[in-house]
């Protein structure tokens, strides 16, 4: 479709969205985006239009404990902004995933709750359409001493691929709209007036993360660092590994600036460099630092945020492969990095990025090998670094038998095995836990029968079992 013909189409989006209620910025922001698509704009980032980061160009998070008084200071200036609009669907969920009980028989918002508390920050909640409802229900459960902040993320609606004009689906039509990604924030701040109600109670720093990441929190020296430098906005990325060849990756545009690029921004033909640790060795840990002030000046000046694309081709439906076709116009919050002049980056340890995103995660956090820090910070467990152990543990577990949330319960319901000591672990078949189990060392545990194999309460396991 020619795009004079394809534009034709954006009136009936912004009817559709203005019944809806979606805020003017809201609509502006997206009628931007449709026209790139309309022009055939993908938000590839090539790789002869970006250069690496060198080691020596951003400053180690281990070297900025000086400026811990200063974060101090200006913690009554601080809000911790949480980003909880995600349902816990790859895990076998349809409530959000911050509801998971995580560690010491605590979720993960009420883990947030003490991290905000004890830090003596303000915290704010933004949460999706689809996660506000079960969040209030659970917050007036918990009836906190200081209740956070509440605004919701904004939405789009879907763009049907063949025509490019809004989606329908009469059997549900909250699957004809999309949340837009993280990079939703900034606007959804300022829609809702959060933005400006937080810099009226002198609020100025703001640190963002995810729900899912509990090593995150509000760290004095970074905010000092943050704040005495008056850096616009400030990226907290750690080193890849193996590991992390899918996460987002740091660069610096032809024109100095730095830019974040996703692998959905990635052309297939590019995936080898864009996997290579060694060319893009710093990943985004979407731990962000934004100046409020610095923010509002620029929705103020631009009308809107214009972060850089991800259009992701999606069915209408997630659940239904034969629903149609359709485009899904969403962007990443680090992507903010490169509107900002002055923006910087900062190397933080892996201590800070521990996000639950499978059911293995989550055995993991839920372990001894993750302990909480005086500020309620999930951080390695002593006894590993004393025992010289990998800073992350590798678990494969067996997505027939462990893969839903239910079903990892249903087999560690008499607690999760000790694996301070362990590096690895392997789980092929249907295999249940009992009590006390201690797993040490690199160890696959495989169960080639049609029933399920059971470890006795008590076991030392330091070495491969078969059934």
């Amino acid at each position: 479709m020619e795009p004079a013909t394809a534009i034709k189409h954006l009136p009936s989006f912004i009817l559709k969205m203005e019944k809806e209620g979606v805020p003017p910025a809201v609509i502006e922001t997206f009628s931007y985006y449709y026209k790139k698509v309309v022009e055939g704009e993908t938000g590839l980032v090539f790789d002869r239009d970006i250069d690496p980061i060198h080691k020596d160009e951003i400053k180690d998070a281990s070297k900025l404990e000086s400026y811990a008084l200063a974060g101090k200071k200006v913690l009554k200036h601080a809000v911790m902004i949480t980003l909880n609009g995600g349902l816990g669907t790859s895990m076998g969920l349809t409530a959000p995933k911050s509801l998971i009980e995580v560690k010491d028989g605590k979720t993960f918002l009420e883990i947030i709750l003490q991290q905000a508390r004890q830090c003596g920050v303000k915290l704010a909640l933004m949460n999706s359409f689809s996660t506000h409802k079960d969040t209030l229900s659970a917050l007036s459960k918990i009836n906190p001493s200081s209740f956070p902040l509440i605004f919701i993320q904004n939405k789009f609606p879907k763009i049907l691929q063949k025509g490019l004009v809004p989606a329908t689906w009469p059997d549900n039509s909250d699957l004809e709209w999309n949340p837009p990604g993280h990079g939703d924030v900034y606007t959804a701040l300022y829609t809702s007036g959060m933005l400006q109600a937080l810099i009226d109670e002198g609020i100025i720093y703001a640190f963002i993360s995810n729900s899912d990441n509990l090593g995150a929190g509000m760290d004095a020296s970074l905010l000092g660092y943050f704040s005495e430098n008056r850096f616009p906005f400030m990226m907290e990325v750690a080193e890849k590994t193996p590991a992390d060849l899918k996460g987002g990756h740091l660069a610096r545009k032809k024109n100095g600036r730095l830019i974040l690029r996703e692998v959905a921004q990635c052309h297939e033909s590019e995936l080898s460099a864009f996997q290579d640790i060694n060319r893009y060795r710093f990943f985004n840990t979407n731990n962000i630092w934004v100046n409020l002030k610095f923010l509002k000046d620029l929705i103020e000046e631009k009308k809107t945020i214009p972060l850089p694309m991800i259009l992701n081709p999606k069915t209408l439906d997630p659940r239904d492969e034969t629903s149609p076709r359709v485009f899904q116009i969403e962007t990443a919050m680090g992507a903010a990095i490169s509107l900002f002049e002055g923006a910087t980056a900062v190397k933080v340890p892996r201590s800070r990025f521990f996000p639950v995103k499978k059911c293995s995660d989550l055995l993991a956090v839920c372990s001894d090998c993750f302990v909480f820090s005086k500020e309620k910070n999930l951080v390695l467990n002593p006894i590993r670094i004393k025992n010289k152990r990998p800073g992350t543990i590798k678990i494969n577990l067996d997505p027939k038998y462990y893969g839903k949330i239910d079903l990892l319960e249903e087999r560690f319901k008499d607690g999760v095995p000790s694996l301070v000591d362990c590096e690895s672990l392997a789980i092929e078949g249907d295999v249940l836990f009992q009590k006390n189990v201690t797993i040490k060392g690199r160890i696959l545990i495989k169960n080639t029968r049609r029933v399920q194999a059971v470890i006795k309460e008590g076991k030392i396991i330091n070495s491969d079992i078969t059934f």
